[in-house]
């Protein structure tokens, strides 16, 4: 082939991870039709996203065990399947709990079966720009605000919100069974090497690892940041129609965010592969907890596109980084593992940051105390980031029992 198969594997996981969780997150885009149409309150629809987010959190963790032992493969195809079912159900939902049910769970379940699979993955098959070559397949994330959301937003201005996620469904089931086929396990996990592997009989302790300082600081990092964009990302169009701004201009500032995260994901990727992972992960978290804090003096569009690009490039920056550190501190033959269960703490600090959102405007009608309070927990994000031990300690130390 002209192109190395590694590039193959890094376009059908930014493909994924673009439809998978931009279908998850164009909830955002529904939220107000929805409510508009059935009546039910925005905190309720809202912890549809919560619970996304906490069975996310744990499928991210038991599918990236399953990618380990099983391959990569079977997992994303499992979860092709089932993102169009999730959506397909959660557009017939008649009532709020019918659609809690679907949405939150089916869809989350389904969602959880291609991010900590593609990005461990994808690390197996790159020693070199494995920063890049990760924030490549995060970037799908990026790129969904830009595409699976005016989408979602032109659907159901030309029919209805229900025919609207009736038709992201299918087209979840058409573009992501496709991708799923092409994936494959890095060449060092097949054939003799993974014999070899299994023969040795050497398999590293988990519960060590998860109680070692690295992991630690990790999930609580992972977990933090996450909970601090979580919310001002999901309400982000509902602040700015509050603002006055037109519903499909409130749009079009997710998709700038979208953009700029596409942009910061690449930038901060080539930055850690140059020089490293921790200052550039510090410096990341520390630009997004200002960057909540001056949505406060926010109101013109304008100003929402500046802050969009600055917002969107330090949260799309960052996140692909917990990656190539989980790599990093244990080693390939675990990392769906352990990366899942770092997931799996971020996406339980991600749960409540739209529930929280819900019940601050229907308590205060506004957003404020949102932006307040995820500024802070990003303050926290940074301040724990920077007790990440030294990478190369990590590679030697023999405490974790962890062979990489």
């Amino acid at each position: 082939m002209s192109i190395p198969y590694r590039w193959i594997i890094v376009a059908a996981g930014a493909l994924m991870t673009c439809v998978a969780l931009g279908a998850m997150f164009s909830l955002a885009i529904f939220q107000e039709p929805i409510a508009i149409d059935t009546g039910w309150s925005h905190a309720g629809i809202a912890s549809a996203m919560t619970l996304n987010f906490i069975v996310m959190g744990i499928g991210g963790f038991l599918w990236g065990t399953a990618s380990d032992r099983y391959g990569p493969r079977i997992v994303v195809l499992i979860g092709a399947g089932g993102l169009g079912l999730a959506l397909v159900l959660a557009s017939r939902a008649e009532s709020l709990l019918q659609f809690q049910l679907t949405y939150g769970i089916l869809v989350g379940l389904a969602a959880s079966t291609f991010f900590a699979p593609m990005i461990a993955a994808t690390t197996g098959w790159f020693e070199e720009n494995r920063g890049l070559a990760v924030s490549l397949v995060s970037a799908g994330m990026g790129v969904a605000p830009m595409t699976i959301s005016p989408f979602a937003r032109w659907l159901i201005s030309a029919y209805d919100w229900r025919t609207a996620m009736l038709l992201i469904g299918i087209t979840a089931w058409v573009l992501l069974i496709p991708a799923a086929l092409l994936v494959r396990r890095p060449p060092a996990e097949t054939g003799d090497a993974a014999a070899a592997n299994v023969a040795s009989g050497e398999q590293p302790s988990l519960s060590r690892v998860f109680r070692s300082p690295q992991f630690i600081v990790l999930g609580l990092t992972f977990a933090a940041c996450c909970a601090a964009h979580s919310g001002p990302i999901f309400h982000m169009v509902s602040y700015a129609t509050i603002c006055g701004i037109a519903p499909m201009a409130a749009v079009s500032i997710y998709s700038v965010e979208g953009l700029a995260g596409l942009g910061g994901r690449l930038l901060y990727g080539g930055l850690a592969d140059r020089i490293g992972v921790k200052p550039v992960l510090v410096a990341g978290l520390l630009v997004q907890a200002i960057a909540l804090a001056t949505y406060l003096f926010v109101s013109r569009l304008g100003e929402f596109y500046a802050l969009a690009i600055i917002f969107g490039s330090a949260y799309g920056g960052v996140m692909p980084l917990y990656a190539v550190l989980a790599r990093e501190y244990f080693g390939p033959r675990i990392i769906g593992t352990v990366f899942g269960a770092a997931t799996m703490l971020s996406s339980l600090g991600m749960a409540f940051g739209p529930l929280i959102g819900g019940w601050i405007f229907d308590t205060f009608h506004n957003y404020s105390w949102l932006f307040i309070g995820s500024a802070l927990v990003g303050l926290g994000a940074a301040a724990i980031a920077l007790a990440f031990p030294p990478l190369a300690r990590a590679k030697t130390e023999p405490a974790l029992g962890v062979s990489a």
